[in-house]
């Protein structure tokens, strides 16, 4: 996680408010259950799991040691600096994995999936909220036609890896999960309680700063505060977007 993810950390956390309320139900904690939670960031998912479980044990991991420090800070839970595609998690330890946006950054997705079916007990679940293919995501729309308009897109990001569904099955039966299932989830994002929020938040994102690369940046933020502008409402700046959350179950 970024310096810039970290001092944003709770409007990322306000960003997606609707998708966690949705992705909470799905992942369903109930007492006692032992849960590891994967790409944790600074932790708010990890806290309301330990929250739900009270009496199990609840470790979130991440990559970044800024962001572990911060949910350290805050605790209610373990968290750890660890990379889910090859630390040593006990086998069969945990009854739940679940991440909220984390599990599309993978650089190894086969290694990261199998080692987490590995973490899993027996019938085990996997609960992933991720993002749906760019095409059928508004939020990059708006940002592409504001900073580079007219240009050809570029590569999508591995924010939206796991956006296809065929494939993401696929990748996840072949990891050792079955069962796997595909909820869609339509909520807006939102970028900040006004639009100069949204700008300085957005400008630091690593899409933004792609899609800026050779434009007039100067115009380009001028059309970006005008674009937010339009979607400016008295609760913040909305944009739509399309997500998945996805179930699976460890194999016996």
């Amino acid at each position: 996680m970024t310096e810039h993810r970290v001092k944003f950390a709770a409007l990322f956390d306000a960003e997606v408010r609707p998708h966690n309320e949705r992705f909470r139900a799905a992942v369903a904690v109930t007492r006692g259950e032992d849960v590891l939670d994967v790409g944790c960031g600074t932790g708010e998912s990890t806290r309301e799991a330990a929250r739900a479980s009270v009496t199990g044990t609840v470790l979130g991991v991440d990559v970044s040691e800024a962001a572990i420090a911060t949910a350290s800070e805050r605790g209610e839970a373990t968290f750890a600096v660890a990379d889910a595609q090859t630390h040593p998690f006990p086998a069969a330890r945990f009854d739940v994995a679940l991440s909220r946006f984390g599990s599309m950054f993978f650089p190894d997705p086969p290694a990261a999936f199998s080692n987490i079916a590995r973490a899993l007990r027996p019938g085990g679940r996997v609960v992933l909220l991720v993002w749906q293919q760019r095409d059928r995501n508004e939020w990059y729309s708006v940002l592409h036609d504001a900073l580079a308009p007219g240009t050809t897109a570029p590569p999508a990001g591995s924010h939206f890896s796991l956006g296809h569904p065929e494939r993401t099955r696929a990748l996840l039966e072949r990891a050792g999960f079955t069962g796997v299932e595909f909820t869609e989830v339509r909520e807006p994002v939102c970028y900040g309680p006004d639009t100069a929020t949204a700008v300085e938040f957005t400008l630091g994102l690593k899409d933004a700063k792609e899609l800026l690369a050779g434009q007039d940046e100067d115009a380009a933020v001028d059309r970006l505060r005008t674009a937010f502008t339009a979607h400016e409402t008295p609760d913040g700046v909305f944009l739509g977007s399309k997500a998945w959350i996805v179930t699976a179950l460890s194999r016996a």
